[in-house]
């Protein structure tokens, strides 16, 4: 059965158990996540059930995009929630994404982002609970650099 995305909209502190409870099911880790809430969005059906979240850690400049899952495989819920998450961020100044996966490397160059070296990273998001200790030193380490709005 398909369920019907109503609305995408930023987390807020009500979401936390049930953003805390999807990504313990995918095996995501919590760290960081809900000090960093106000950066993330949910994709939520009619009744008002978690059906995704995504979010980002904002570093000045550099943001961290984290915690992208969805509660059923369905056409289109990721896709949005990464989108919406990427265009925010560009809205906000971000000059490049980062982000640190086990499992998505082959789903996220559709995005435009880019294998790099884990060393490689901004220094600011070297200091993130993500970068420090909650990602294993095997993730891959990718990057999408966004264009400098004009002036």
């Amino acid at each position: 059965m398909t369920t019907t995305v109503q609305e995408i909209r930023p987390a807020v502190a009500a979401d936390w158990p049930a953003v805390a409870g999807l990504l313990a099911a995918h095996a995501l880790p919590l760290a960081g996540v809900e000090e960093h809430l106000s950066g993330f969005i949910v994709a939520v059906d009619d009744a008002g059930s978690l059906l995704g979240v995504a979010g980002v850690e904002r570093y000045g400049s550099a943001h961290l995009l984290r915690s992208v899952a969805v509660r059923t495989r369905q056409a289109g819920i990721g896709r949005a929630l990464v989108d919406a998450v990427l265009e925010r961020s560009r809205r906000e100044g971000a000059t490049h994404i980062v982000l640190f996966t086990t499992t998505a490397a082959g789903y996220l160059p559709r995005f435009g982002f880019q294998p790099i070296a884990r060393s490689a990273a901004p220094a600011e998001l070297q200091q993130s609970i993500e970068f420090r200790e909650a990602c294993p030193a095997e993730a891959t380490v990718m990057q999408l650099l966004l264009p400098v709005p004009p002036a």
